[in-house]
């Protein structure tokens, strides 16, 4: 799935059309079906902004739509006339460029769903204070793993970020939010964001944990493992010998 870091680099990609008096078209049924080619089609691009996992694409008279990518979706921006794999769920097309969207299950108008998710770990107008006060404000008996895959709490992290964070951390996802100190959400939420800052800017490490189960951790020579996590039971990548799972 499309990570915060992800969907932030797609957002300063589409950012080559605003201004742009946009032509639009769902050559993808599912895409046709949701009506944003129809609503887009002939409109200025104004601007375009990421909110966490969110894409918000605003056009000119108020409308914003919405994208989300879920597991499968992308972007890309070409130049106007090249090469089309596929079909698209929506093309935006500029005198120059063109934006594409594939495979997109979450597509059309915004509902606000700026209210509805935490605040932005990428967020230019958001704190780090800000982002660890919200992670400890959590019910203190959630999993410290659940609660940063939880957008209603921060919003942008998701299985790769949130694995990395606690092994750099050295805590275990299953430790609970009242067993962290506020120095470990601090340390946490502080590496969080400079890595993705990093990523966004198209530089970004090798994974020590993620989707490396039974591998030697790279710290410790302990071996990963991995599990289901939460109600959603998300699959979460851990090192027993050197993240904390206790008080």
């Amino acid at each position: 799935m499309p990570e915060g870091d992800a969907v932030h680099r797609a957002a300063v990609t589409l950012r080559l059309l605003a201004g742009e008096r946009i032509e639009a078209e769902s050559p993808h049924p599912r895409g046709a079906a949701t009506g944003v080619a129809r609503a887009v089609d002939g409109l200025v691009f104004e601007s375009v902004e990421a909110v966490g996992k969110n894409l918000l694409l605003h056009f000119e008279g108020g409308l914003t739509i919405r994208s989300h990518l879920r597991m499968s979706g992308r972007w890309r921006v070409q130049k106007r006339g090249a090469t089309v794999v596929g079909r698209p769920w929506l093309v935006l097309r500029g005198t120059q460029w063109e934006a594409i969207e594939w495979n997109g299950p979450v597509l059309g108008i915004d509902r606000g769903i700026r209210g509805r998710v935490g605040p932005d770990v990428l967020g230019a107008d958001v704190e780090r204070t800000d982002l660890a006060r919200a992670v400890r404000c959590a019910s203190a008996e959630r999993l410290l793993g659940d609660v940063l895959l939880d957008q209603r709490v921060i919003s942008g992290v998701g299985n790769m970020w949130a694995a990395e964070g606690l092994w750099h951390a050295r805590l275990s996802p299953w430790l609970r939010v009242g067993e962290a100190s506020d120095d470990e959400i601090d340390e946490l939420i502080g590496w969080l964001r400079a890595a993705m800052q990093s990523s966004v800017a198209g530089v970004r490490s090798a994974c020590s944990v993620y989707r490396r189960p039974g591998r030697p951790c790279p710290r410790c020579r302990a071996r990963i493992r991995s599990g289901g996590l939460g109600d959603a039971n998300r699959t979460a990548y851990w090192c027993p010998g050197c993240q904390r799972t206790d008080g």
